[in-house]
């Protein structure tokens, strides 16, 4: 359901039912008198544009969701709680007392570094680090695994209650791109871990919108697209799409089978950050179906439902001023059938014969 304005011709034909008489025609001719022997009150035609709106659920949540996993193995003595954000140089956890800390890079730990190793970006990575967090003032960031680097390796380890061993491997540094943000922990304070095993799962700290928009919408997800988010308590932010997955997903019913239903992910970041602070709050999310340019259009309840079908609207002729609730009087008045196009603001576009912008047509009285 489009918010704020009917979309269907039987939703159309309701108000318009509910709201006017139905007016008819006979064949060959384009108008017909209205059943009510006056109109309550009028408004004008107006051009404009029209946005047509759909919403749709979305949830507000944080970007880039992953799973930490260390190469510590031994018995948990520290964890973060849920919600916290680790940053660069801080620990992630601890296993045996001692840390495994966080530092910021697109490679994964995946070999042991040390004297000796081969050049590769992993160590470039990790003298950037060092770099950034005040460690060794004469490394030279490069693909090449010094004598200083090990020396400004010992100095941290030494820092951050690690053996001094100018060595670094997956037990001590887990590499993220930026800072995370904690959202489950999947190891128990206390208990065992080892080499592989899934420890946290974490998140960035940028806010996003997330939908699992149906493929039958998928037309109105585009890359760059301007939308509107309703928050939680009302609060109304606007927003761009920044991804749009290309890969249908079959949505699981409450029994956990296929409900029929396939979604694509539609990710949308927010012009500025939200008021609250919850996760997988709901929200709504305001897409743009179609945008028509200087369009006639009138109010939604303006529409007649004509007996032969269609719609139509009811001109008045000779009411003076801008209409409205004080209506039109005894001026003559003749129903003009009409082609609808876009919806949006409760506004609809017409088209008709002899129709212009600023003629009065018939609504109901407010």
């Amino acid at each position: 359901m489009r918010k704020g304005v009917i979309f269907t011709g039987a939703g159309v034909l309701a108000l318009a039912a509910a709201g006017t008489a139905v007016a008819f025609s006979g064949p060959g001719t384009q108008a017909a008198t209205p059943e009510r022997p006056t109109v309550p009150a009028t408004a004008a035609i107006k051009r404009q544009d029209l946005v047509d709106t759909k919403t749709v659920s979305g949830a507000l949540t944080y970007a880039g969701e992953r799973e930490v996993i260390s190469g510590a193995a031994g018995t948990v003595t520290a964890v973060p709680a849920e919600g916290a954000v680790v940053r660069r140089g801080h620990p992630l956890l601890k296993v045996d007392r001692e840390p495994v800390v966080l530092m910021y890079g697109s490679l994964p730990m995946y070999r042991a570094l040390g004297e000796g190793v081969t050049d590769g970006p992993d160590v470039e990575q990790l003298e950037r680090n060092l770099k950034v967090l005040g460690y060794g003032d004469s490394v030279t960031v490069d693909d090449h695994f010094s004598y200083a680097t090990a020396q400004a390796v010992r100095e941290w380890q030494d820092d951050v209650g690690l053996p001094e061993t100018g060595r670094v491997d997956a037990a001590q540094v887990v590499f993220l791109p930026a800072a995370a943000r904690v959202t489950d922990v999947k190891v128990t304070l206390g208990g065992r871990t080892a080499p592989g095993q899934p420890a946290l799962t974490v998140t960035g700290v940028r806010r996003l919108v997330h939908v699992d928009l149906d493929t039958e919408d998928q037309q109105l997800a585009r890359k760059g697209a301007k939308v509107t988010v309703e928050l939680p308590g009302g609060e109304r932010v606007p927003g761009k799409i920044s991804a749009v997955g290309t890969v249908a997903q079959a949505q699981q019913s409450e029994q956990g089978g296929d409900d029929g239903d396939t979604t694509v992910d539609v990710d949308i970041t927010l012009a500025k950050a939200p008021k609250t602070r919850l996760d997988r709050a709901p929200v709504d999310v305001e897409l743009v179906s179609e945008r028509r340019k200087n369009v006639l259009a009138v109010p939604v309840e303006a529409l007649l439902a004509l007996r032969e079908g269609g719609f139509g609207v009811e001109v008045v002729e000779g009411a003076g001023g801008a209409g409205g609730a004080g209506g039109a009087g005894g001026a003559a008045t003749r129903v003009v059938p009409v082609e609808t196009g876009a919806f949006g603001g409760g506004m609809v576009e017409i088209s008709g014969a002899g129709l212009a912008e600023g003629m009065k047509v018939g609504v109901p009285k407010s």
